[in-house]
């Protein structure tokens, strides 16, 4: 029996979708890439949203200013990052279009580093691109992107 997908997972996914269509036209890829593009795309958004979610929580704890962030679908159905502080006061609503683009490109340009991973990730077996994914969620561009993101909210 599989688990039933909410509303919001399955924005998730959409978002991934989204992601994944974006990087077709950026990295060097076939249409025999495709199906690893949209692994990569739809992992990058179910891992990198959370994981900003997570880190936002504990930073602004940290921070004296704890705040929760929700994943939530707005009133056309597309998710967003919704900030609540500790009065449960609504603080920021960020697209999740937006937040992805924000931490995975720079200049509105795939970051160097970010699309020298996802490229080596659309060769080799699927632990190769599951380590190429790793890489790129880890990389100092995207980790320096999440730092502007969290202390733009903080502020």
């Amino acid at each position: 029996m599989s688990t039933p997908v909410t509303p919001e997972r399955q924005a998730l996914l959409d978002e991934g979708d989204r992601l994944a269509r974006a990087l077709a036209q950026t990295l060097i890829c076939t249409l025999d890439d495709q199906p690893r593009v949209i692994l990569l795309g739809r992992s990058l958004a179910v891992n990198l949203l959370p994981a900003f979610q997570d880190t936002l929580e504990l930073i602004s704890r940290r921070a004296g200013q704890p705040q929760r962030g929700l994943l939530t679908l707005d009133d056309r159905g597309k998710l967003m990052l919704q900030t609540v502080d500790g009065d449960g006061v609504l603080r920021h609503r960020l697209g999740a279009d937006n937040l992805i683009a924000g931490l995975l490109y720079r200049h509105g340009r795939l970051d160097p580093v970010v699309r020298a991973h996802l490229q080596g990730g659309l060769s080799g077996d699927e632990h190769h691109a599951t380590r190429a994914l790793v890489a790129c969620l880890k990389s100092r561009p995207v980790l320096q992107a999440m730092q502007r993101q969290i202390s733009a909210l903080l502020k």
